[in-house]
């Protein structure tokens, strides 16, 4: 698996040290209130969604990158790509996202990984469009995905909470580097 290094950041692997603080941004309910039904999630479900997270690099050559700090090694959350298999009327697509621990929030990091994981996907994975799916009323997050250049394309439904969603695209001849 490819290791980006931002400004700031380093994306990358996953290490057995990175369960207790995932685990830790999982369970705060302001990280967890967009995603979706908005419940925390504990230790074993973090250990869970690692495991797929890593199987997804196994088997798409692309997943969730570990996002770290470089100035200090602190793990902050994740970026990067996945399929979007709970939303078939999109497929095939793949889609960014992101989640960064709420102490972490309002400083960038999460367009600066996010920027970077758009470039490894267009220019590295040789993908022509991502797409980017948010709850509508994550105002965080739809700003995130106005600085990657990305526009709406379709409102739709969640297919099992129904609460309104919006997907964004942006495709390689749009991607300012």
């Amino acid at each position: 698996m490819t290791e980006i290094r931002t400004p700031r950041l380093l994306l990358r692997t996953w290490h057995d040290d990175d369960l207790a603080p995932m685990a830790d941004i999982n369970a705060d309910p302001r990280v967890m209130r967009w995603i979706e039904d908005g419940s925390v999630r504990d230790l074993d479900h973090t250990a869970e969604d690692i495991e797929r997270w890593e199987e997804e690099w196994d088997e798409e050559g692309f997943g969730l990158f570990a996002v770290e700090l470089l100035a200090s090694g602190e793990l902050i959350g994740f970026t990067g790509l996945s399929v979007p298999e709970f939303l078939p009327e999109v497929m095939p697509a793949v889609a960014i996202s992101w989640r960064i621990g709420s102490q972490f929030w309002g400083q960038g990091y999460a367009s600066e990984a996010a920027h970077a994981t758009l470039e490894f996907a267009l220019q590295d994975r040789g993908l022509d469009r991502v797409i980017s799916i948010n709850r509508v009323g994550d105002n965080a997050s739809e700003n995130v995905i106005r600085k990657l250049g990305m526009v709406p394309e379709r409102e739709t439904a969640h297919p099992v909470y129904g609460y309104p969603l919006r997907v964004h695209a942006i495709d390689l001849t749009e991607f300012q580097a």
